[in-house]
């Protein structure tokens, strides 16, 4: 058996203006992560960092097909896929899903983590994307006091 942590949400912006929304860092770096080497695109290899987190994360095994499905690995165990898809009124469904983790304890914490954390992510590139707003910032501030690791790459 293998986990499955997922989440979606409607975006009510054009499939492009979602799409780049994602592969774009000038754009992630407003609702979702603080830093990243570059554009996500099919082939290549990028670290994101995280405003609560001290380390980087790698992004490899990069799949773009624009504007409909992007695809990485950040966690050997996992791949994470999203899915975009137009509605009628122009508007954006989006799924992201993260699997391919096995079933135990260590592991279905990760899920509950990671399901939370791509709610999270979806809540605020919408708020983003919408009504330009960062749900992030300061949201996690608390969680720098320590200067914590990121628990199997858990997206908060």
């Amino acid at each position: 058996m293998k986990l499955i942590a997922q989440a979606m949400i409607q975006i009510q912006k054009p499939i492009e203006e979602v799409f780049e929304g994602i592969v774009n860092p000038d754009k992630m770096t407003g609702y979702f992560i603080s830093e990243s080497s570059g554009r996500l695109e099919t082939g290549r290899e990028i670290t994101w960092k995280f405003p609560e987190f001290k380390d980087t994360y790698p992004l490899k095994d990069i799949t773009v097909e624009p504007p409909h499905f992007i695809s990485y690995v950040w966690d050997p165990e996992t791949v994470v896929t999203m899915t975009l898809e137009e509605q009628p009124d122009k508007s954006t469904v989006i799924k992201v899903v993260e699997n391919g983790k096995s079933l135990s304890e260590k592991n279905l914490q990760w899920l509950v983590g990671n399901t939370g954390g791509w709610a999270n992510f979806l809540a605020s590139m919408k708020a983003y994307l919408e009504y330009d707003v960062s749900l992030r910032k300061g949201a996690f501030d608390f969680m720098k006091k320590d200067e914590i690791d990121s628990p199997d790459h858990t997206t908060p």
